[in-house]
């Protein structure tokens, strides 16, 4: 259980390293630039405790599928970024298909 904990704090560093790149304005913003760096290095850090029990196939596809949906959501709601509807399609395709793998990963 620890393991989905850690997860989910890999998931929502990552997303907050990934929207500091945004924000940093490529590097000419000081605060996010330098949040981007300490987002992304605590992200692998609870990614990799979350790898001690589950397994990297469906860890990465829940991490970065989960993070991407996530930034997505960011980008429409905060960042006035352009919602269409072959954007939402292929937003679903990622969740069902991390879905399908942590589904896949409980069939042995």
């Amino acid at each position: 259980m620890h393991a989905w904990c850690y997860m989910t704090a890999a998931i929502l560093f990552e997303v907050a390293g990934t929207v500091s790149m945004k924000l940093s304005e490529g590097f000419t913003k000081p605060m996010p630039s330098v949040l981007i760096f300490l987002f992304y290095f605590l992200a692998f850090v609870a990614l990799t405790f979350a790898l001690k029990e589950i397994d990297v196939s469906v860890a990465y596809a829940v991490w970065s599928g989960i993070g991407t949906s996530l930034v997505a959501l960011i980008g429409f709601l905060c960042l006035r970024e352009p919602v269409t509807g072959p954007k939402i399609f292929f937003l679903v395709l990622i969740i069902t298909g991390v879905g399908g793998l942590y589904l896949a990963d409980g069939i042995h």
